[in-house]
């Protein structure tokens, strides 16, 4: 399947790497990493260092939207690719409530893979824009959630 391919592809920490250089260079100088991969869940991380940190000693939270973006983003990724006709993925809203400083490496975990895949699948039946709500936490190395992000994307079939 197409899917295992683009899995195969994003694992190897190199090529992934590759991938945030060509694509999203500030994640790539950020630091961010994918910690796990599949059709179903997400793991991103992004530690504390001189590039990510900001005044008050810990993770700037645009670094940790990042990664919670990246760990809801490349589930989409995985759904949309090699797929015909073609599915254009955006993301419509981001919500985030912060519990507790960020230092460290923070792993944010998304397990709503199904969740975008059913709603890649209605887009493509359908042909109009479906919304889908995503959910990412962040989890210090204690396993104490530090940030929650809800991302909403919208998916829409292209034009032929």
């Amino acid at each position: 399947m197409k899917q295992e391919k683009t899995l195969r592809l994003l694992s190897n920490p190199f090529l992934f790497r590759f991938f945030l250089l060509w694509s999203l260079p500030a994640a790539f100088f950020s630091g961010l990493r994918l910690r796990e991969i599949s059709t179903e869940k997400a793991v991103a991380s992004v530690r504390f260092s001189w590039f990510s940190k900001n005044p008050f000693r810990s993770i700037y939270f645009a670094c940790l939207a990042m990664a919670a973006e990246l760990s809801t983003g490349i589930l989409a990724l995985i759904h949309t690719r090699h797929i015909k006709p073609t599915v254009s993925m955006l993301v419509l809203e981001m919500q985030s409530t912060f519990h507790k400083k960020a230092t460290g490496q923070i792993n944010f975990v998304c397990e709503d893979g199904m969740k975008i895949e059913e709603a890649v699948h209605e887009a493509l039946i359908t042909g109009n824009s479906i919304t889908c709500s995503t959910n990412s936490k962040g989890y210090n190395s204690e396993g104490i959630c530090v940030a929650e992000f809800n991302i909403t994307w919208t998916f829409k079939q292209r034009s032929k």
